[in-house]
C-alpha cells in the first residue's frame, strides 16, 4: 500500500526511474506534447475533459512523491500579446503549492523558447498532459535527491 498521493501506476515507474537532474513537464492542454519533448521522454496523457485534470492539481500530487530542486514555467515572451497582462493567474496558485511543499522552492520563469529547448533535452524523462486550460500554465520540475 502507498504512502504518497500519487497513485497513477505509470507515472509512478517514470519517477521511480528518474534520477537527480531529470525533467517532468506538466503541460497544459495547449501544450504540444507531441512533438516539444525530449528524445527519452514518455507522455501520460491525462486530458479526461477540459479542465479535468489541471496543472496545480499534478503539481500538487507530484511534489508529495518526488524530491524537487527546480520548478519553471513558461515565461512570456515580453512582444507576445499576453505580456501586457503581467503575470498569468495560474502562476500564484503554483507558487502556493510549491511553498506548502517546501518553502526554499521557488517559481522561475523560462522565456517560451528556451523552455521548449529545456523540455527538448536528453534529460526530459515525462510529460504529464492535462486539460488545464489556463494559459501559460506549463511547469517543468527539476527532480532532486532523496536525502536523510
Amino acid at each position: 500500500m502507498l504512502k504518497t498521493t500519487l497513485l497513477h501506476p505509470d507515472i509512478l515507474r517514470v519517477c521511480a526511474r528518474a534520477g537527480h537532474h531529470a525533467k517532468i513537464l506538466i503541460a497544459d492542454g495547449n501544450y504540444p506534447a507531441s512533438t516539444k519533448r525530449g528524445p527519452h521522454a514518455e507522455v501520460v496523457s491525462l486530458n479526461l475533459a477540459p479542465g479535468v485534470v489541471t496543472v496545480a492539481q499534478v503539481l500538487r500530487t507530484l511534489l508529495t512523491a518526488v524530491p524537487v530542486d527546480a520548478i519553471n514555467t513558461m515565461g512570456i515572451p515580453p512582444d507576445d500579446p499576453y505580456a501586457k497582462f503581467g503575470e498569468p493567474p495560474a502562476w500564484a496558485e503554483f507558487r502556493a503549492i510549491a511553498t506548502d511543499a517546501n518553502p526554499a522552492l521557488k517559481i522561475e520563469p523560462i522565456l517560451k523558447w528556451d523552455f521548449y529547448r529545456a523540455v527538448e533535452s536528453p534529460d526530459h524523462v515525462l510529460t504529464i498532459q492535462t486539460a488545464d486550460q489556463a494559459l501559460w500554465a506549463n511547469v517543468l520540475l527539476t527532480v532532486g535527491c532523496r536525502t536523510a
